[in-house]
Order: C-alpha cells, then sequence, then structure tokens
C-alpha cells in the first residue's frame, strides 16, 4: 500500500453516487487513476459490501477491491436539511458519477442541470439501464437483464446448448469501463475548453457495442447476408480441448500454424483438405475445425502439447481453475497481499493500465460505512 496517489487524475475529485457493480466499478478504476473519490452512502451501505463472505460485515471480498481508493461519507440525499452539504461537495466536484435513473436524479434535485448550477464546468456522468430520452428511461436494469436484452443468452446457447447467462456480471463491468472512458474523455474536452458536460452511458447501448463487435457479422449488411452471430465463437466445439491428462486450450491461427498443428498430431493430410485449406474456409466449417483438434489432442499430455506448441509459436495455454489463475496472479505480481487495517491481511488485484510517468497505485484501503464524513465536512468548512 502506497502514501499518496501518483495516477494521471491526481487533483480531481469525483463524488461517487453509485451503488453495487456499475458505478462502484469505474469509480475505483478513476481513484485509481489518483482521483480523490468521495462515496455518498446510507447508513446501510453500499449492496456490494455485502456480496459474498468477508471478516467484517461491511467489508465483503468484493467490496475491499472495489471501494479501495475511496472515502466514504454517511449522507442521506433526500434529507432536506442535509442539502447544503450536498450542495458543497458538488462546488468542490469535478465529476460526479451516478446511477441514479432520471426520475429519482430529479425528485433529489442531482440531475445535470441542477449540478451544473452549482458548479458549471461538471461532468456529469449519468449511467442507467436504458437512454435517458426513450420510453424506459425509468425502467430499473441490471446486468442479468442488459445480458437478456441484448442477446447474450442466445449467445450462450448456441455455444453452450442452454439458454442461460454469462457466469460473470460482465454487463455491469463493460458499462463501468465505458464509464471510465467517457469521464476521461470529458475531462480532457474540460482541460482544452473550460467547459464540462453531461456524459450518459445506457447499460444497453454499451453492451450491444460490447456484443455486436463480431456478432453482428453477416448481420450488418442491409438486407442481411446471415442471421446475426460470429460462427467461429459459438461453436460448441470451441474452447478447451482434453488431453490424456487435463484440459487445454490450443489456438493455431494462420495457414502455417494449422498445417504445423495438424502435423504435429500426425494428421498432416488435413492441411489438404478442402474445409481446412485456408481462413475462408475454416471460417465455414468451425465445428468440424476444432472437433479435428480436439482429437489431435486427446494423443498427448498438457505438458506434451505446451512443448510442441511452444516450438511452433501456437499459443497455448492449461486450463486453470478460479482458485489457480489467483495463484498464477500472485505468482507475476497481478495480485500483491495487503494489510487492511480492519479486516487484516487479504488479496488485492493490481490496476491493470501501467503509466511510465504517473504509475497507479493503491494507497487508501476500503473504509468502513461514512469512516471519513467528519474529515470530509471539515473540509468543506461544515460541521
Amino acid at each position: 500500500m502506497h502514501d499518496t496517489p501518483t495516477g494521471p487524475l491526481v487533483g480531481f475529485r469525483v463524488l461517487d453516487l453509485t451503488t453495487v457493480v456499475m458505478g462502484p466499478y469505474a469509480t475505483q478504476l478513476l481513484g485509481d487513476m489518483g482521483a480523490d473519490v468521495v462515496k455518498i452512502e446510507e447508513p446501510s451501505g453500499d449492496l456490494s459490501r455485502a456480496m459474498g463472505p468477508g471478516r467484517h460485515s461491511e467489508l465483503s471480498g468484493t467490496a475491499l477491491n472495489l471501494h479501495r481508493n475511496k472515502r466514504s461519507v454517511l449522507l442521506d440525499l433526500k434529507d432536506p436539511e442535509k442539502r447544503p452539504v450536498t450542495e458543497a461537495l458538488v462546488a468542490r466536484s469535478d465529476v460526479i458519477v451516478t446511477n441514479l435513473r432520471p426520475g429519482p436524479l430529479a425528485r433529489l434535485a442531482l440531475t445535470y442541470e441542477d449540478c451544473a448550477r452549482i458548479r458549471p464546468d461538471v461532468v456529469f456522468c449519468q449511467a442507467q439501464g436504458w437512454p435517458s430520452d426513450s420510453p424506459d428511461a425509468n425502467r430499473p436494469a441490471y446486468d442479468d437483464i442488459i445480458q437478456s436484452a441484448t442477446g447474450a443468452a442466445d449467445v450462450m446457447e448456441r455455444g453452450a446448448g442452454k439458454v442461460t447467462l454469462y457466469p460473470s456480471i460482465v454487463a455491469d463491468k463493460v458499462c463501468g469501463l465505458m464509464i471510465v472512458n467517457g469521464v476521461t474523455a470529458a475531462l480532457l474536452h474540460r482541460a482544452r475548453t473550460g467547459h464540462g458536460q453531461r456524459v450518459e452511458v445506457p447499460m444497453i447501448d454499451a453492451m450491444l457495442s460490447f456484443q455486436l463487435v463480431e456478432h453482428l457479422a453477416g448481420a450488418a449488411m442491409e438486407p442481411p447476408m446471415t442471421t446475426a452471430g460470429y460462427a467461429r465463437v459459438t461453436s460448441p466445439e470451441r474452447g478447451p480441448k482434453q488431453a490424456l491428462d487435463g484440459w487445454i486450450t490450443v489456438l493455431p491461427y494462420d495457414d502455417r500454424q494449422w498445417r504445423e498443428m495438424f502435423a504435429a498430431g500426425d494428421r498432416a493430410d488435413l492441411a489438404n483438405d478442402a474445409r481446412f485449406a485456408n481462413a475462408h474456409a475454416r471460417a465455414l466449417h468451425p465445428g468440424e475445425l476444432y472437433a479435428e483438434l480436439g482429437e489431435l489432442i486427446a494423443t498427448r499430455t498438457v505438458a506434451e502439447w505446451m512443448r510442441a506448441c511452444n516450438e511452433m509459436g501456437i499459443a497455448a495455454e492449461p486450463v486453470r481453475s478460479l482458485d489457480q489463475a489467483i495463484e498464477l496472479g500472485l505468482g507475476s505480481g497481478s495480485i500483491t497481499l495487503e494489510e487492511h487495517p480492519v479486516v487484516g491481511t487479504y488479496r488485492q488485484v493490481r490496476p491493470s493500465v501501467r503509466f511510465d510517468a504517473t504509475p497507479q497505485n493503491v494507497w487508501r484501503p476500503a473504509p468502513l460505512i461514512g469512516e471519513h464524513t467528519s474529515e470530509i465536512l471539515a473540509e468543506l468548512g461544515l460541521t
């Protein structure tokens, strides 16, 4: 743990009016970049504080990383008597991030227009399920809802044979990344022009953009050439293959690598198969291609295939459990052991973007609910 922030956003203050994962993940990333993140919480605290086990009731394993580099203020935004505190916080903030829907924001007098009257150059990022100018603006939406709306369950059915969702809160995390993109771009605009602005990140838009990078495919044409979906990644045959003693993922990519892979598996004849002769042919027959690959992998051990693939320059990696992946991170330095003043030793995921001149760091452990209320009020000149 470091003593002071050093990231590229040092000197900027972010007012965090978010809950659960999408917004808090975004503000965690902004805090990792050095911003002073002030998180507003009710007495019950952010729901993510109870997401999974933890040594303290307010600090789940999820919360330990999700709320690092933040200061927590206990504040009831609905209480009119606390309005001076809210306005003072807005006045001191360069950025406001919220995942409240338009209706609640209006009732709290915390819309962009309300905040811009207090802080004209504020960057105000509003993220919610549906666009604010749509009839669905005030409908609730969470990760599961957005995954269902944007085709995730369909993609899973094609690949796994079952209508289900990605076993990860991928929509929340994708939208969190888009919030960071929007906020940092708006801060750059403000640095150039002196003007703030409203930034909106509808989850439905962010997840559609993410999903359709490859899955728009032939449906990009009008009229569509094919139904949507990138056949290679939706093929049930794609993925890890079982070797003699375990599972491994092997991914030859170009013509040379496929020829060498076939030869290494004593099936050089497959290189002359019209279905696999070149990239265009392989794209039309992904299921058959990966089925043949599985037959090859089954003839040797994981270690034997790793040696062969390394010699051929083919990407390959043994399949690890989540626990083994954490051990890998500890070994590589991507995960470190740190000391929290309340919960003791815990595993911390290192910021994933590396800046040479302004390296990111974790300099403030996740706080308890309202831990910094008095400190922040004193900075504002309030009691």
